[in-house]
């Protein structure tokens, strides 16, 4: 059954509507009819098998038959800082992120990045990232479309990662503390997880010093080195396998 992702206003009353791309792709792409039914999500959890009624210039409008609370989602809100890697890396980082359920992304720039965010096309590159998560979120079944959010300075970067419950710096240079450790140290308690990834070059040395003055936990993640692009996915793997396997 299709399923879209509609805002809180967008219901009313018993009754969906459904505008834009949505309702083109109802009506043109899958050629849908009266009487036939697509599932809709609000995006806070909630999920609805609705009945098409109506077909308008503009938008499509169904009705609500069954509600439900969708239980997909993981028991801890986890934010991913991803410094920019090269040409189009972040997009697969997106993609996989979502996949693994992670809540908000969140790219940066760090001293070894090699691309630079420029102000003019910022806003963009924000509109399509968010894209990416939104397509992303359908396919695998989210009740949520986590936010890509627009990049930051690595230092802006690191003080919003530390706010949260438990911060994982991923550092090439780190030989003690495993993730492993970490999560069995103060994972289990945590409601809010940052997860802390590098670009191509990884973090410098000064960078890794400003972390953990903040309270990130320096943390390896085993004996080879990821891909930039592999990183993440790899981290929130294990994430999902100590909360939710």
């Amino acid at each position: 059954m299709p399923k879209f992702f509609v805002r809180q206003e967008q219901i009313s009353e018993g009754q969906i509507t459904l505008r834009g791309d949505d309702a083109f792709h109802i009506s043109r792409s899958l050629r849908m009819a009266k009487g036939e039914h697509i599932t809709v999500c609000d995006m806070q959890g909630q999920e609805y098998e609705c009945e098409l009624t109506d077909f308008l210039s503009d938008s499509v409008l169904a009705s609500i038959l069954s509600s439900r609370s969708v239980d997909n989602e993981p028991p801890k809100r986890i934010h991913l800082y991803q410094a920019l890697p090269k040409g189009d890396k972040l997009d697969t980082v997106i993609q996989k992120a979502v996949e693994c359920g992670v809540f908000e992304i969140h790219p940066f720039e760090s001293e070894r990045c090699v691309v630079r965010s420029k102000g003019d096309s910022e806003a963009r590159k924000t509109e399509r990232r968010n894209r990416i998560a939104l397509e992303a979120a359908k396919q695998c079944g989210r009740g949520y479309i986590p936010a890509v959010r627009e990049t930051v300075g690595f230092r802006e970067a690191i003080e919003e990662a530390c706010r949260a419950d438990v911060c994982l710096f991923c550092y090439e240079g780190e030989s003690e503390k495993s993730l492993r450790r970490v999560l069995e140290d103060a994972g289990k308690r945590a409601e809010t997880v940052s997860v802390v990834i590098g670009s191509e070059g990884g973090f410098s040395v000064s960078e890794a010093a400003y972390a953990a003055e903040r309270g990130a936990s320096s943390v390896s993640l085993g004996k080879r080195i990821l891909r930039t692009e592999r990183a993440a996915a790899f981290v929130l793997g294990c994430l999902v396998y100590e909360y939710e396997m």
